[in-house]
């Protein structure tokens, strides 16, 4: 299981830089916004910065859900659970777990 504990690891890794970066992307894009015309409706740019920031919002909810799913997935290899289905009990393939470290269900239920 050491292999799966460093692709969880560079996982984690590359997750958090991820949310890192869009957290900066967020916060250019809403200090850019303040130097202009707070007018959505009738601003050109408006509905374009309005479409960024909600565009960078939900990647990183989206990196923020993956995080939590790889913190998960490292607390099940610590309680020794990692690698089985949460739904039928059973083992998850290790193609999948490559694939997928963080995966919580083998293929058969997943589909």
């Amino acid at each position: 299981m050491d292999s799966a504990a460093e692709r969880l690891a560079a996982e984690r890794d590359r997750t958090l830089q991820r949310l890192s970066d869009l957290t900066q992307d967020f916060e250019s894009v809403v200090s850019a916004s303040r130097d202009t015309n707070a007018d959505d409706e009738h601003d050109p740019e408006g509905a374009t910065i309005a479409f960024e920031r909600s565009q960078i919002a939900a990647l990183a909810r989206d990196a923020r859900k993956r995080l939590d799913e790889v913190e998960s997935a490292l607390s099940r290899l610590h309680d020794a659970t990692y690698g089985l289905c949460e739904t039928c009990g059973g083992p998850i393939a290790q193609d999948r777990l490559e694939a997928r470290p963080a995966a919580r269900a083998c293929i058969r239920c997943a589909t």
